[in-house]
């Protein structure tokens, strides 16, 4: 546990948490400030970081778990992961939100900006990621 960790207390019972599944690896509990009604977070009890402080057994049981819960609360979603503080992860401890989509207004609001790209370019970029896989 990470002393300063807000989810690892939330884990550790030192923070009240409404909790909607727990497993031996994971939690899930809904957001204390949601963007609509339902958003929860789902998150490894193990303190880990970001997503590649994971382990593939960790992993493998929080997305079966947002499925679940996107399940029941129905309608439409957005799942989000964020690792790192440019990347606007707040707090420190990986965590995968469930934000239903229920109209324009709640929920998660985006801007995609995508980047102009050179075929070539992307090509030797592939070709670089699959040697490092």
């Amino acid at each position: 546990m990470a002393d300063a960790c807000i989810f690892c207390k939330i884990v550790a019972g030192q923070i009240p948490a409404f909790k909607l599944l727990e497993t031996e690896l994971i939690m899930a509990f809904l957001d204390i400030n949601p963007l609509s009604k339902g958003h929860c977070l789902i998150i490894p009890k193990r303190h880990c970081q970001v997503l590649t402080d994971c382990t593939d057994t960790e992993l493998q049981e929080m997305l079966p778990a947002a499925k679940r819960i996107a399940t029941a609360l129905g309608g439409q979603f957005n799942i989000l992961q964020n690792n790192g503080p440019m990347a606007h992860q707040d707090i420190p401890h990986v965590h995968l939100h469930v934000i239903p989509k229920p109209n324009i207004e709640e929920g998660l609001k985006m801007k995609w900006s995508p980047l102009k790209v050179n075929m070539e370019a992307l090509k030797q970029l592939c070709d670089d990621l699959r040697r490092l896989l």
